[in-house]
This record gives structure tokens, C-alpha cells and sequence, in this order.
């Protein structure tokens, strides 16, 4: 072999950071993003794959170029492609940060909607332990919640024990706690969440 080849080798080499930093940030990413969703309580591992994959190679195909030449003016003597490459793994590890940045920043309020919903399932089990009929009493473990206007207001119901009928509340939170819990009938939550 002869220099010039193995200089490109060495470049290669050394500048093939592109894809295997891709392919393990996005993986992190997945992780990050549903263990720490944006938005929401939670984000599948699917989900949060295909957003890490195609928020990095949007990066890539427009900011790559750019960023690329800007490595370049720091290292002259390094290819082209080369400093392509280093700015895509560049590109795609700031996307990484930013997902868990991001996520962060929203796992406070993912922490205050899952302890509004618990104190509206407090509440309304207390509620329906003193008000419902023994048939409904005995089946409060299996308590189904609907949010309606989390953290505010949220949709109570349980099943008699023969499964035929439902006791439903509202709790509204804004309310004091004596007086923040009201009958609703016997609608379940599944076809109010339909809209039926």
C-alpha cells in the first residue's frame, strides 16, 4: 500500500463515526424519551425510536453541511466527508441531549398529574365507601378513573359486584375535600370516553 491510501484509511477510520454513534444515540433516545416522555405520561419504546431516528436524521440532512464546514475551519488538513461525519455524530448527540433535556424538564409535571390522580382517587373512594350500596362497596379496589380536565376534575366509577351496574363521581380538586366529590349515575367511563 502505498501513503496516500493509507491516509485515507486513517481518515476512514477515524472520521466513521457517522452511523454507529446514530444507531446508539437513537436506541438512548428511546430510551430517554420513554422513560422521560415530552409530552404525556408516557411514550412507547417504538414511538420513542422512531423520534429519536428521524429528529437525528433530519439534523443530518440539514444541518450537516453546514456544521460540517464549520469543523473543517477548525481542522483544515481534515476530508471533506470526514468532518461530515464528525458534525452528523455532533448533530445527532446534541439531539440526544435535547430529548433528555426535555424530558426532564417535563418529568415535574408528569410527578403533579400522577399525584392529582391520586388524590382523586382518594377522594373519590372515600366518597363512594360511605355513600354507594354494599354492591359497589365491595368491588372499590377495581376503582376505574377518567381524567376529564386533569389536575382539576376527574371521573370516578365502580362496577357492582354483579358487573352489571356502575356507581360513578366527580371529583373536582379545586373543591374542599368534604365537598369536592358528587354522584354522576351509572354511565360508565368507557362510554363517556367515547362520547356515547
Amino acid at each position: 500500500m502505498d501513503a496516500t491510501r493509507l491516509v485515507r484509511l486513517r481518515w476512514r477510520l477515524s472520521g466513521a463515526w457517522l452511523w454507529p454513534s446514530f444507531f446508539v444515540l437513537t436506541f438512548a433516545d428511546a430510551a430517554i424519551v420513554h422513560d422521560l416522555p415530552l409530552s404525556g405520561d408516557a411514550d412507547s419504546l417504538v414511538g420513542a425510536w422512531l423520534l429519536g431516528a428521524i429528529l437525528s436524521l433530519a439534523g443530518i440532512a440539514v444541518l450537516g453541511g453546514l456544521f460540517g464546514r464549520l469543523v473543517r475551519r477548525l481542522r483544515p488538513d481534515m476530508p471533506t466527508l470526514v468532518a461530515r461525519n464528525y458534525a452528523g455524530a455532533l448533530i445527532t448527540l446534541a439531539i440526544t441531549l435535547a430529548l433528555l433535556g426535555g424530558g426532564i424538564l417535563h418529568h415535574s409535571t408528569i410527578v403533579a398529574d400522577r399525584a392529582a390522580l391520586q388524590d382523586a382517587v382518594a377522594r373519590a373512594t372515600a366518597y363512594i365507601g360511605d355513600h354507594a350500596p354494599e354492591q359497589f362497596r365491595k368491588n372499590l379496589p377495581v376503582l376505574v378513573t377518567f381524567s376529564v380536565e386533569p389536575p382539576l376534575i376527574y371521573r370516578s366509577c365502580v362496577a357492582s359486584s354483579s358487573g352489571n351496574r356502575q356507581y360513578c363521581v366527580v371529583v373536582n380538586r379545586s373543591q374542599p375535600f368534604g365537598r369536592s366529590v358528587h354522584y354522576s349515575g351509572s354511565e360508565s367511563n368507557a362510554l363517556l370516553s367515547q362520547g356515547t
